[in-house]
């Protein structure tokens, strides 16, 4: 019972978190490690929680009329095709020039934050660009999801730039749209993993019972309070994560 309880708000934590910026795996993932899983093991059976907490995550912002349905076909088709060349590439870079990537992206991010903040949290109001309007920020959504196709671990962070820092989408929707990739990635990765018998189910869903929970909780949050929350909680999990790969 105790693991169990243990699994469950970890879950709900990490689905609170990777809804509402992202980094919430730096709390799942190093429970399933706690439980004595190997670290592939432990990263494929996260996946699981990722997926139902990204689909829970959708549809409650879709409830709430905060989804852009019309963006998601173009969204996906550019981000699937960013990830399955990041999978790609896998095979031939270390990991750890792209771990360097995005911890430089991170700080940069957290410093525009500070000193831009328009940059990734647009005025009340502002119409959001379509991809084909803007080369720039398909580019970047691109990367972005090159980078989830090949590491993964802070990809949410990289897609919200694209998101709203490109396509001008405030923080509500982008988290939606990102959340449909992560769902995307989700079931592609988690394919890979099951066929590798790199998951186990058992403690994968009890996790996810408490992803499904927390993102949930994290989409009553994010409609209930103004931009600016949001905003500070995203630069809060910005450094933390950067914070947490330097300490690595």
């Amino acid at each position: 019972m105790p693991l169990i309880l243990i699994l469950v708000f970890a879950g709900i934590g990490g689905g609170f978190i990777n809804t509402l910026a992202g980094g919430g795996s730096m709390l799942t993932v190093p429970v399933l490690l706690m439980l004595g899983m190997p670290a592939d093991v432990a990263n494929g059976t996260n996946r699981i929680g990722v997926l139902f907490q990204s689909i829970a995550g959708v549809k409650g912002f879709k409830d709430h009329d905060k989804l852009d349905t019309g963006a998601i076909t173009p969204v996906l088709v550019i981000a699937l095709a960013g990830a399955l060349v990041g999978s790609l590439a896998a095979s031939y870079f270390p990991v750890v020039w792209l771990e360097y990537a995005l911890l430089g992206a991170m700080i940069t991010m957290a410093v525009v934050m500070l000193l831009r903040p328009d940059v990734v949290m647009p005025d009340e109001g502002t119409i959001p660009k379509h991809l084909t309007e803007s080369p720039g920020a398909a580019a970047g959504l691109f990367l972005a999801a090159a980078y989830g196709g090949f590491v993964q671990a802070g990809v949410g962070f990289l897609l919200i730039a694209a998101l709203a820092g490109g396509l001008r989408y405030d923080l509500v929707r982008t988290n939606a749209l990102k959340l449909v990739c992560t769902a995307a990635f989700s079931v592609i990765a988690l394919a890979v993993f099951v066929i590798n018998d790199q998951v186990a189910w058992v403690p994968g869903l009890i996790l996810a019972v408490g992803t499904v929970i927390g993102a949930m909780l994290s989409v009553r949050f994010a409609i209930k309070v103004e931009q600016r929350t949001i905003k500070w909680f995203l630069l809060v999990m910005v450094v933390a994560a950067a914070a947490g790969a330097l300490l690595i």
